[in-house]
């Protein structure tokens, strides 16, 4: 039986007004684009940061699974779940970024 072992990647979610290195990396969008109305893009916003705290409750129950040996397929099923994660958390910061960049102000 093989021991599967996660490795958690370190999550940091800043406030809304500050990037992180891999935001800094992204393209951004022309400034020429259409802009989300003001009181539109806060409750995006919103919504967007109350996904990442969602997420984050899910990235440190995988982690905590991860530090017990479990058994086929369940170990299987954990891998599975953490990608899964891992690209919502992808999708998440994409549509933070698109949010920010068409924002008017």
């Amino acid at each position: 039986m093989k021991k599967v072992r996660l490795v958690r990647r370190k999550t940091t979610f800043l406030p809304m007004t500050e990037k992180t290195d891999q935001e800094k990396d992204l393209p951004r969008a022309p400034s020429n684009t259409e802009k989300i109305p003001e009181d539109l893009s806060v409750e995006m916003r919103r919504i967007a940061h109350d996904l990442s705290n969602a997420l984050e409750i899910i990235i440190q129950t995988i982690y905590l699974l991860s530090t017990v040996e479990l058994k086929e397929p369940a170990s299987d099923w954990l891998r599975m779940l953490d990608s899964g994660v891992q690209k919502a958390m992808s999708y998440n910061l994409e549509l933070r970024n698109y949010i920010k960049d068409h924002t008017a102000g």
